[in-house]
C-alpha cells in the first residue's frame, strides 16, 4: 500500500486514538451511571450476556474511521489488474534432449502443443513472439498481436539437435522486447543449460527490468535415453527453479503432455494480469462511511451510546 498524502494518515491516525480514549471514557462513566441507579445484582445478570456489545460498536466506529482515514489520504494497493497490451516472448528448447521420448511423443511436440494452445488462450492484443534455441538461439517469430500467425510459425520451430543455450535465449528475449509495458517470458526446456550466456545472469537482469521469467521444466524423473545417441536425457529442475525465483516469475513442472498444456495454460490467464497501484481512497472513504452508518444504527437500536 502507499499513501499520498502521509501527513494526513498521521493527523488520522491521532484522531482515532483520541476518539478510542474518549469512547471508552465514555462508556465507562455510562457503565457507572447505570450501576448508580440499579439493583446491581439483577444489572450485572442482566448484562453479563451483552459486555460484548459496546466492545463490538467501539470496534466498528475505529475501523470506520481508520477506513475513512485512508481514503482521505489517497491509499494506493497494489492489485492485478488485466492488461491488454502484453508483451510475451515463448522461449522453446530445440536441443537434442527435446527428442526425448519419455513425454509423448516427443518433448519438443508436446512443447509446441502446449504453446499453441496458450496462443489461442491469451487476451486480445497480446504481442507474443517465438524464440527457438539450441546451441544458439534465434527469432522464429517477432512479437506479433496475429495470433495465427505465430500459432503457424510453431511449425517453423527447428527439430531437436544440438547443445543447450538458456541463457542466449533470454538474452535474445530481452534484446527483442520494448522497453516498457507488461513484458514476460516463458521458458520451456529440460533446463539443463551447457552453452551460451550464463542464464542465472540473464534471469537476474531481466528481473531488475521487470521482466518475470517463468519456466516450464519438461521431462520424467528417469529422462531416458537422447534417440541417436548414449546421453541421458534429464531435467535441471533446481536450475530452472532458481531462474524464476531470480526474475520474479514462477516454476512449473509437466511430466507429460497434458500437464505443459494446464501449466501454459495457467499461464495465459497470469501473463494476462501485471501488478500496478490502484487508487483505492474513494472504495476506502465509501466503506468507512457505510461502517459509520451501520454503527450508528446499530447502537441507536440497542440504545448503546456513550
Amino acid at each position: 500500500m502507499s499513501i499520498d498524502h502521509p501527513l494526513r494518515l498521521v493527523l488520522g491516525v491521532i484522531a482515532i486514538g483520541l476518539f478510542a480514549v474518549l469512547y471508552g471514557a465514555l462508556q465507562r462513566r455510562r457503565t457507572s451511571h447505570d450501576l448508580a441507579y440499579s439493583n446491581v445484582a439483577f444489572f450485572a445478570e442482566a448484562a453479563r450476556p451483552r459486555r460484548w456489545i459496546p466492545r463490538a460498536l467501539q470496534a466498528l466506529w475505529i475501523a470506520a474511521l481508520a477506513a475513512v482515514v485512508l481514503g482521505v489520504s489517497g491509499a494506493h494497493l497494489t492489485m492485478p489488474v488485466p492488461v491488454r497490451d502484453g508483451n510475451v516472448f515463448i522461449c522453446i528448447d530445440t536441443s537434442g534432449s527435446m527428442a526425448s521420448t519419455d513425454v509423448f511423443p516427443t518433448r519438443a511436440q508436446a512443447a509446441k502443443t502446449a504453446a499453441r494452445a496458450f496462443i489461442r488462450e491469451s487476451p486480445a492484443g497480446t504481442k507474443i513472439g517465438i524464440i527457438s534455441f539450441a546451441g544458439a538461439a534465434g527469432v522464429v517469430e517477432p512479437l506479433s498481436a496475429d495470433r495465427q500467425s505465430v500459432i503457424a510459425a510453431l511449425d517453423e520451430v527447428p527439430l531437436p539437435d544440438g547443445a543447450t543455450a538458456i541463457g542466449d535465449a533470454l538474452k535474445l528475449a530481452a534484446q527483442q522486447l520494448p522497453n516498457t509495458g507488461h513484458r514476460v517470458v516463458i521458458l520451456i526446456t529440460d533446463g539443463v543449460n551447457n552453452a551460451g550466456a550464463d542464464p542465472m545472469e540473464m534471469a537476474q537482469w531481466l528481473g531488475a527490468h521487470h521482466v518475470p521469467v517463468y519456466t516450464v521444466g519438461i521431462g520424467t524423473p528417469n529422462g531416458g535415453l537422447i534417440p541417436g545417441t548414449n546421453e541421458e536425457a534429464t531435467i535441471d529442475e533446481e536450475a530452472l527453479r532458481g531462474y524464476a525465483d531470480a526474475s520474479g516469475g514462477a516454476y512449473a513442472r509437466a511430466e507429460n503432455a497434458a500437464q505443459l498444456r494446464d501449466a501454459l495454460a495457467r499461464l495465459g490467464h497470469v501473463t494476462a494480469f501485471a501488478r500496478k497501484p490502484v487508487d483505492a481512497s474513494f472504495g476506502f472513504a465509501f466503506a468507512g462511511a457505510l461502517a459509520m452508518l451501520v454503527a450508528f444504527l446499530a447502537g441507536f437500536g440497542l440504545g448503546r451510546y456513550p
